[in-house]
């Protein structure tokens, strides 16, 4: 009766590539990519409001003045911090003022809108379908 048992060969390194495999293959089948996020409805959340008599809420501190000069140099951008560009993508975009002045009367860099015989005629044919 011990004869008819069969013997488990160990396994080789091709066969436990497929097994491998087969196991990614089916892992990746059931994962699903999120990609929006917001606040789970069914996690209890417990909001407390600010009490109007409390102490702590009313209490005046003294504003730190080197926190505030620290926040307020975070918060300017990058062009009022440095001089000149610090990365590759800052360099494009960093000048942009004109090298050229607008002058609206140079007729070269202006091209404003002229009116024809043939755009003064279209313009009353439409006029006159506007008013039927």
């Amino acid at each position: 009766m011990a004869g008819h048992a069969k013997e488990k060969q160990p396994l080789d390194e091709v066969q436990k590539n497929l097994i491998m495999c087969e196991l990614t293959r089916k892992e990746l089948r059931t994962q699903k990519l999120h990609t929006q996020y917001s606040v789970n409805p069914n996690s209890k959340v417990h909001t407390f409001t600010r009490k109007p008599m409390s102490r702590h809420d009313n209490m005046e501190e003294p504003a730190d003045a080197r926190f505030l000069k620290l926040f307020h140099y975070a918060a300017q951008g990058p062009k009022m911090k440095y001089p000149e560009p610090q990365t590759e993508s800052q360099e494009i975009g960093w000048d942009t003022e004109p090298l050229i002045g607008t002058d609206w009367s140079d007729r070269r860099l202006r091209f404003s809108h002229h009116t024809t015989e043939l755009t003064r005629y279209m313009a009353e044919i439409w006029r006159g379908k506007e008013q039927e």
